[in-house]
């Protein structure tokens, strides 16, 4: 049959369907178009807990010059054994841990900017939660002086602070999140998506010696350290969106 037999309903008919299919087609190919949330509310809260530091890191250092590379390394080197050697004598995992720490040796320059000599620093570092013993420690040790002190927050202690500063942080964006959805005429929310991540620590450091050096030659005189430690804010913020109902 021909189309010029087709009746003109037929073609109508044909016609349609052709278009309807035409369509359908365009709609499979067209993207989607995404309705966007309605009443969705951004929001953050944060909790902190200040907390004393309670681990200690005492730097003990030696300086030597000399005329040539190898008398300096060999002189530093001495004084690193012998600083080792006496420290390790009360060591104890986590109470007072020893490891060496800087070793270095650099040629000294004339105003001619040849090498001159030669200088270089050795260092141990002692560390751990037991002040007293770390304390005693460096001031056995005759071959080396103290040459920096710090602290922080043990792993346990950390980890203790950021747990509590979690809980009152999801707690205020709890309550947050409810104060707003009441605020803007809404009975209830649901949480749509949340994000918990802790900041660096902000920290007090103090430190205090026995007497206040003047000069490095004072502290050679091997006199105990006195230290105190401060204190160190942990935060936790919690930040997210909820669905106001």
């Amino acid at each position: 049959m021909t189309s010029s037999r087709l009746s003109p309903a037929t073609r109508l008919g044909l016609c349609a369907a052709l278009l309807a299919l035409a369509a359908a087609a365009q709609a499979e190919t067209r993207p989607m178009t995404m309705i966007a949330p309605q009443n969705v509310l951004q929001l953050a809260a944060q909790g902190s807990v200040e907390v004393r530091q309670d681990l200690l890191m005492l730097t003990l250092s030696a300086d030597r010059e000399g005329a040539s590379a190898a008398q300096v390394q060999e002189n530093l080197r001495a004084a690193l054994d012998a600083a080792l050697s006496e420290a390790k004598k009360t060591a104890e995992p986590q109470q007072m841990d020893v490891q060496t720490g800087e070793f270095s040796v650099i040629p000294r320059y004339d105003r001619n900017n040849k090498i001159s000599g030669w200088q270089g620093r050795a260092s141990v570092l002692l560390q751990g939660r037991d002040f007293p013993r770390i304390t005693a420690a460096a001031a056995r040790v005759s071959a080396m002086t103290v040459s920096h002190v710090e602290f922080d927050l043990s792993r346990e202690q950390r980890a203790k602070a950021q747990t509590e500063a979690q809980k009152q942080a999801i707690d205020a964006f709890k309550a947050r999140a409810a104060e707003i959805t009441r605020a803007f005429g809404f009975a209830s929310y649901t949480l749509r998506e949340v994000s918990v991540g802790d900041e660096n620590d902000e920290f007090m450091l103090r430190a205090r010696y026995a007497a206040a050096p003047e000069s490095a030659s004072l502290l050679s005189k091997k006199a105990a350290v006195a230290v105190e430690p401060g204190t160190s804010t942990v935060r936790v913020t919690v930040s997210g969106s909820v669905q106001a109902q």
